[in-house]
């Protein structure tokens, strides 16, 4: 019943963003820092509205009426893109090896997303922490492979950080400027 809930409604947040902060109040912060920390942090969801959500909560805090300050969402949903990132990070080192061949991993996840991010880590190296952040489904993947591939955490930090701010910044200041 729970996932029929989340499956549900979480596609379907961009429409409903205006409503909640009418009716929630800060509790949207909450809301949006869980929504960018799983599409970042669990590598089963990366079907979360992720860009989309970003460049919607850009253009609601274009409208000025003080329901949302542009700098504390970007701070806030960048702490929750570097937090996810490093949370999927250590998935993949820790589990990363029995998660790839799981069947049920496999039946959760095609083969092919993994593949396309690996081939897209070892073609642009660490900078695709940073690449990957820009591009949906390898955004969730990236992180998850450089944890299996054994990458320094302080290597990884740098960019997942970078990338995290760069990522967030981008999204919601085009929806703040065009939305």
């Amino acid at each position: 019943m729970a996932l029929l809930l989340l499956t549900s409604f979480i596609p379907n947040l961009n429409q409903l963003i205006p409503s909640l902060i009418a009716h929630t109040g800060n509790w949207i912060d909450v809301i949006l820092f869980g929504v960018i920390f799983i599409e970042t942090g669990v590598v089963i969801f990366p079907f979360l509205p992720g860009d989309s959500l970003l460049f919607l909560c850009g253009s609601l805090a274009a409208l000025g009426n003080g329901a949302i300050n542009y700098g504390s969402l970007v701070g806030l949903l960048t702490g929750a893109a570097v937090l996810g990132d490093a949370l999927n990070f250590e998935i993949g080192e820790h589990f990363g090896a029995y998660l790839t061949t799981s069947q049920k991993f496999k039946r959760v996840m095609k083969p092919a997303y993994l593949q396309r991010s690996q081939t897209f880590f070892k073609k642009y190296g660490h900078i695709a922490l940073f690449l990957g952040r820009l591009i949906p489904i390898v955004r969730t993947f990236v992180p998850f492979t450089a944890g299996i591939g054994k990458m320094h955490y302080r290597d990884f930090a740098i960019y997942n950080i970078l990338g995290g701010f760069s990522w967030v910044t981008l999204a919601t200041g085009a929806g703040y400027l065009f939305g």
